[in-house]
């Protein structure tokens, strides 16, 4: 089975502090896998590796057969353009409208201009497009509206159709619910997996939400200190197994500074 990101061994760390401590595990494409762990636990430094933005003391990082260890520059920005970002903050521009903030999704894929972006240039095909994301994700009536003029499930619904306008292969989801209450979050949730489903995408999606990450996920990746203590199909998984990773010794700074990872 094709791989979309695979881990071997990857360590990160910051001085005497040892935060990814050997992370290893491969994701097929087309499924979805949550990511558990409690704060501190090295969920972030994680997502940021698979995003080139860590620099690994050991190991590789591969997105669709592609090193991001070994990349450069030109290599990164093309590995990058394979991956969409859902953001707890949503990350829209304040300035521009739902639609301008979708057609921000096409600047990687297609090198367009700000102006473009802005609507006032942009191809024809790519207004088109732009408004098929923003119908895809329930928001074409909004088209118009600025991000303050939205909730915060209607702006995490334009941030997906921007992530859509992208056209990516690999999304990478950061709790994508955190910042909405729990009827928007599970309505964001139904929505976000069933494109990625529908798409054939991959996915890594971080949550806290134990009830939630049993129900959607294909798979649980869960990390504990720096190290992954749970990799299983969900059907293998359970509760216990989940709430375990908050308990004890969870934190990569609870560690003992200095110690071989």
């Amino acid at each position: 089975m094709t791989s979309a990101i695979t881990c071997q061994n990857v360590r990160v760390g910051y001085g005497p502090l040892n935060v990814l401590r050997g992370v290893s595990f491969d994701i097929p494409v087309g499924q979805g896998v949550v990511l558990l762990g409690a704060n501190g636990c090295g969920k972030s430094t994680l997502m940021r590796s698979l995003n080139g933005l860590e620099k690994l003391q050991s190991g590789k990082i591969i997105i669709h057969g592609a090193s991001l260890t070994d990349a450069t520059r030109r290599d990164l920005r093309q590995i990058r353009r394979g991956m969409g970002y859902v953001f707890q903050q949503f990350n829209l521009v304040p300035q521009l409208s739902a639609f301008q903030n979708v057609l921000l999704g096409a600047m990687g894929r297609h090198r367009l201009g700000i102006l473009a972006c802005l609507g006032l240039t942009a191809p024809a095909g790519e207004r088109a497009r732009a408004m098929a994301c923003l119908e895809r994700v329930g928001m074409a009536d909004r088209a118009r509206h600025r991000p303050t003029e939205l909730s915060g499930g209607q702006q995490q619904r334009v941030a997906i159709a921007r992530m859509l306008m992208q056209a990516p292969k690999v999304v990478i989801a950061d709790e994508p619910i955190a910042s909405l209450d729990p009827k928007a979050g599970r309505e964001v949730l139904d929505l976000l997996w069933q494109i990625v489903r529908e798409e054939g995408l991959s996915m890594l999606c971080t949550l806290h939400q134990l009830d939630l990450a049993q129900e959607y996920a294909d798979r649980i990746i869960g990390m504990k200190a720096g190290r992954v203590e749970i990799d299983a199909a969900i059907a293998d998984t359970d509760m216990t197994q989940m709430n375990a990773l908050y308990s004890g010794m969870t934190r990569v700074d609870a560690q003992p500074t200095g110690e071989a990872a």
